[in-house]
């Protein structure tokens, strides 16, 4: 059964209004909510957002935020 998020249109904003998802990107990516460019990120896709990230952040931490959010 999938979860209730579908990362490529889900927004960022979605996930971080949600205690359960909010807590998963806190745990991995503890600087994300309160990033400079959260405002802007907010209403894109969370898909997008991880893509971009995919620079600063380990391939293992974006394989755990997609895998654990995906199962919510």
């Amino acid at each position: 059964m999938p979860g209730k998020y579908d990362l490529e249109n889900t927004s960022l904003g979605q996930l971080l209004d949600d205690p359960e998802a909010r807590g998963i990107i806190v745990e991995l990516v503890p600087e994300l909510p309160d990033h400079p460019m959260i405002g802007f990120a907010k209403n894109m896709p969370a898909a997008a957002v991880l893509q971009m990230a995919g620079n600063q952040l380990s391939a293992d931490t974006l394989d755990q935020l997609k895998t654990r959010i995906s199962a919510l």
